[in-house]
């Protein structure tokens, strides 16, 4: 059984170009320290965050129907859920097209669910060049886990952007650069900027986030590395 954590009705950005809702699951693998999704992610915030019944998110979906294109599933991290490929396959029964977001830590759900025809769109969180992933994430990474990933999406077969929250701190100008030449070639990828506010670990809050014209410099440094590059609100 899938635990929902939340339900965003309505969204026009997070799908592009469909408009959707966003349902949000309950677990994560990773710590991320500037995280803003900590009721979703550390055990004993998750305890106190009210659950969504699957029945109810499905009756939300059926009255939908003809108003919503799409369902974006994030998290936490949806990849960690083993039901999730039958979670997949009653939204799209119902007949919507499905966004994922992942932070790309399991190649094989991955695979298995581009395979099958259950998602329409991947959005994969790249968090750091490799060798400071485990500072970005708070946790031991397999960093060939997440370029499985990165090969899976970039086959081609579905459509898929690649992002970085870019973090003063854990990120220089050097490190964004780096990733960019590490995921070349490849379709879109996107800069968001960080948000100091719920953050996993609480002394990420008093950090500064950086400036949009700093995102903008390397956005445009890094643009030749693929089809499309932009600093994202």
């Amino acid at each position: 059984m899938i635990e929902i954590g939340g339900l965003q009705k309505t969204t026009l950005i997070d799908y592009p170009g469909k408009v959707a809702c966003t349902v949000f699951l309950i677990g994560c693998n990773f710590r991320c320290p500037f995280c803003y999704s900590s009721e979703l992610v550390l055990p004993e915030r998750i305890k106190l965050q009210p659950r969504i019944p699957e029945k109810e998110f499905f009756d939300f979906l059926e009255e939908r129907k003809g108003l919503l294109e799409g369902v974006v599933i994030c998290g936490g991290e949806p990849t960690i859920h083993k039901d999730l490929p039958k979670f997949i396959k009653k939204n799209k029964k119902i007949g919507y097209l499905i966004k994922l977001d992942t932070n790309g830590s399991n190649p094989e759900m991955l695979k298995q669910l581009t395979a099958e025809g259950l998602v329409d769109y991947v959005a994969m969180d790249i968090k750091a060049p490799k060798e400071k992933y485990d500072k970005a994430t708070g946790v031991k990474v397999k960093i060939r886990d997440i370029e499985k990933s990165i090969d899976i999406l970039k086959q081609g077969k579905i459509e898929y952007e690649f992002r970085t929250t870019v973090v003063p701190t854990i990120h220089l100008k050097e490190d964004v650069i780096e990733i960019a030449k590490w995921l070349s070639p490849a379709k879109k990828y996107f800069l968001q900027n960080f948000r100091p506010e719920k953050t996993i670990n609480p002394e990420f809050k008093k950090i500064k986030p950086y400036s949009e014209d700093f995102l903008i410099e390397i956005q445009k440094e890094i643009s030749p590395y693929f089809e499309v590059c932009e600093v994202r609100d």
